[in-house]
């Protein structure tokens, strides 16, 4: 695979014919380039700027290529990234940008993609501790890296390649020097001082890579300093160890490892936890109303859930009585309501619609032949047809244990009740028990391999049969895993309610007295053994994925938020469970 080839600019400034002049000059000179990304502000900072750069994003002058930008600030900024946040494309787990207009997209908040086989980290806007909904972010914004001057990027440079502008200190946060030398990465691309500097390559603490720091000056500027240039680096993972781990003649020590420096982060003050800033992870449609479709020939959520609605006649959805006898004979509700269900293989609704004569109405889970027939259909009962057998790694008498299907990390494991039961407290108290020994052991089995389990469920009346999602993250992590899911869930506009426990009966028997049968319910257990729990009103959004989704945020893998975009083959199933049963069978209680 051929390295792909990327053009980089800095401020812009909405300067767009210019920079894209300069763009499409380049591309035909010494092209053709894949991608450009720009860094700094990249909205107008001025008005008279306003009509050139909207001629672009209302689609009268043409991208010429694929272009991102971090930079979220500027004249007619929040107009233009608020309409792009409402788009209906835009909506869910977007890392790779959202679109503004053709060949346009916004890097927003903060995060990490895949493209062409490169890395790509981000952190956009600048830093302040006072809540913006664009344009800045905030210290919660930990695992990712921004193209902006770090402070230190200068120490240990030769000193006569390092303009004056690079050593002034004002509009540097030190922050992201932490952040730089934590992440290790191989191109630092920033912006915001409009001149061009190219720093020698620097070695890392802990990485055989060097990293090379370039900073670009602003489109136009008046000293007609370097604002665009050329980089094709090969993927990392497609190059050998001795490839990756060449030392440049002229590179130097990390300008980031001295005890002065090293202790001066350190004191870095925190910025304050109530700032609207745009976390890294999650990237989903907040508002807690659901709004009129179209003409208002919708379908009434409230209608079809529950038979009734408390708006009647002034309620802007229909209310119809086909589609509510449909979800009673077990048809998914997506389906239903928006013609398509996202969820594939996790759905254990009905996929097509039913007639009377062959379906009577769904009755309470557990009744009589009801659950029998929903039994065959479903993809976790043990006796259904649907069960993928050869993923489970243990069976108790109440409980059994299986590797998840799309496994967000190696060793993602699912604990299951047998019996088809919708959550796990469904089951006796006196069960237990079975769940408490299940939980000790798989904690063991990942200490043991230096990491901390994480476990969680989502309980909602769309859910058929219970998973309990126990998912590994490395040690180094664990301490920060309540921080990012409080984040995540404030970014969606919700409180998390946190309770600490000693032992998981404890924490068994206060989250009994949580759950209210009348609303969804999540819950997380973290690694200090806190509880994190959520109750969520059934007009609510909510992500039924959200506890994979802020891990995969968390570990910096959010392409694989989606379990389909983690699959397997059999054979690679088949594999990953003998190994998992191998470490496994001195601890497994069954």
């Amino acid at each position: 695979m051929a390295a792909p080839r990327i053009l980089l600019a800095g401020d812009v400034f909405g300067r767009l014919n210019q920079l894209f002049k300069r763009v499409q000059s380049v591309n035909k000179s010494a092209g053709p380039f894949d991608a450009l990304f720009c860094v700094g502000q990249f909205f107008p900072d001025s008005p008279e700027r306003l009509e050139e750069f909207m001629n672009y994003v209302e689609g009268r002058s043409s991208v010429p290529l694929p272009t991102y930008f971090i930079g979220d600030y500027g004249v007619a900024a929040p107009k233009v990234l608020s309409t792009a946040s409402k788009n209906s494309a835009n909506l869910g787990f977007k890392m790779d940008g959202l679109a503004i207009c053709e060949n346009l997209h916004w890097l927003r908040g903060s995060g990490k993609f895949s493209f062409q086989g490169l890395s790509i980290v981000y952190l956009s806007g600048r830093s302040s501790s006072e809540g913006q909904q664009f344009g800045t972010y905030s210290q919660d914004d930990v695992d990712a890296l921004r193209a902006l001057g770090p402070s230190g990027v200068t120490t240990r440079a030769s000193l006569a390649d390092v303009p004056a502008e690079a050593s002034d200190s004002s509009g540097c946060d030190p922050a992201i020097s932490e952040l730089v030398a934590e992440i290790k990465p191989r191109y630092h691309i920033a912006g915001t001082k409009d001149i061009f500097y190219a720093r020698e390559p620097y070695s890392n603490t802990d990485a055989v890579h060097v990293t090379r720091f370039l900073g670009l000056a602003s489109v136009g500027n008046p000293k007609k300093q370097k604002f665009i240039h050329a980089i094709s680096p090969t993927p990392a993972c497609t190059m050998s160890a001795s490839e990756i781990s060449v030392m440049p003649s002229n590179a130097t020590l990390s300008p980031y490892t001295f005890e002065e420096q090293t202790g001066r982060l350190k004191e870095v003050t925190k910025r304050p936890g109530d700032s609207m800033s745009d976390s890294q992870y999650w990237r989903y449609d907040v508002s807690k109303k659901r709004q009129k479709s179209g003409d208002g020939d919708g379908l009434c959520f409230k209608f079809i859930y529950t038979g009734s609605c408390p708006r009647g006649e002034q309620c802007n959805f229909q209310h119809d009585m086909d589609s509510r006898e449909q979800f009673r004979r077990g048809v998914c509700l997506d389906l239903l309501l928006k013609g398509k269900c996202e969820k594939g293989l996790e759905c254990s609704f009905k996929h097509e619609l039913q007639n009377e004569a062959e379906n009577p109405p769904r009755r309470r889970v557990g009744s009589g032949s009801m659950t029998a027939n929903r039994s065959k259909e479903c993809w976790f009962c043990l006796s259904s047809p649907n069960v993928e057998s050869h993923l489970i790694i243990s069976v108790g008498e109440n409980y059994y244990c299986a590797l998840a299907k799309g496994p967000l990390v190696e060793d993602h494991v699912l604990v299951i009740p047998i019996e088809h039961l919708p959550n796990t407290f469904t089951l006796s108290q006196e069960f237990e028990s079975e769940l408490v020994r299940l939980h000790d052991s798989l904690q063991l089995y990942f200490q043991n391999r230096q990491k901390e389990a994480v476990l969680f469920e989502w309980v909602s009346k769309r859910v058929s049969h219970a998973n309990l999602q126990v998912v590994p993250v490395p040690s180094s992590r664990a301490a920060a895993v309540p921080d990012i899911f409080n984040m995540a869930a404030k970014k969606m506009g919700f409180k998390l309610v946190s309770k600490k426990f000693d032992n998981i009966l404890d924490r068994r028997k206060w989250l009994r007295t949580q759950f209210d049968e009348n609303s969804n319910f999540f819950y997380a257990e973290v690694p200090d053994g806190t509880i994190l729990t959520l109750s969520v009103d059934e007009n609510e959004k909510f992500p039924a994925q959200f506890g994979r989704e802020v891990l995969a945020g968390l570990l910096n893998m959010p392409d694989r938020a989606d379990w389909r975009n983690c699959s397997l083959s059999k054979e690679e199933e088949t594999s990953a469970v003998e190994k998992f049963k191998e470490g496994f069978k001195e601890l497994d209680p069954n």
